[in-house]
């Protein structure tokens, strides 16, 4: 009875998955991931990186927000084994690289404890920090800086 069960519930996962790829390929739509469809294999070494004038960086809209990255990061790579970052950024190498150094915070792990390097906690960079871009509005916005609100 059990070898039953377990062969039509098989049966019925690799139906279900046959009949999902069916239909994605029947759309006709090249599936591309947030790569763009190059593969992680790739070396995707960022090229030199164009300073900017403090002039050119965009003033922060409230007391803790992220300071906005001054420069393009599509070819970075930033994953579980690689930060290309902290190739400039890691207190280490700032100085060195003429690039701002991350902020002491990023170096606290869960606990508080002060460690040398970039926890787990703080890898993911872009996950807080975006490049800035002078763009239209996406939505309709109303929000004013802090500083504005009286």
């Amino acid at each position: 009875m059990n070898k039953f069960v377990t062969i039509a519930t098989l049966a019925a996962a690799l139906a279900v998955l046959g009949t999902g790829i069916g239909v994605s390929q029947q759309t006709g739509q090249e599936l591309k991931g947030l790569r763009g469809g190059v593969a992680p294999e790739v070396d995707l070494a960022p090229g030199d990186v164009p300073k900017q004038d403090t002039a050119g960086r965009f003033s922060r809209a409230y007391r803790q927000q992220p300071p906005l990255i001054p420069h393009q990061i599509d070819r970075y790579q930033i994953d579980w084994r690689t930060n290309q970052c902290l190739g400039c950024h890691d207190w280490s190498v700032a100085a060195k690289q003429g690039a701002p150094t991350l902020s002491m915070t990023h170096y606290l792990d869960r606990d508080g404890r002060q460690l040398d390097s970039i926890p787990g906690t703080r890898w993911f960079c872009n996950q807080c920090h975006v490049p800035q871009a002078d763009t239209k509005e996406l939505v309709t916005n109303t929000f004013k800086p802090s500083t504005d609100v009286k």
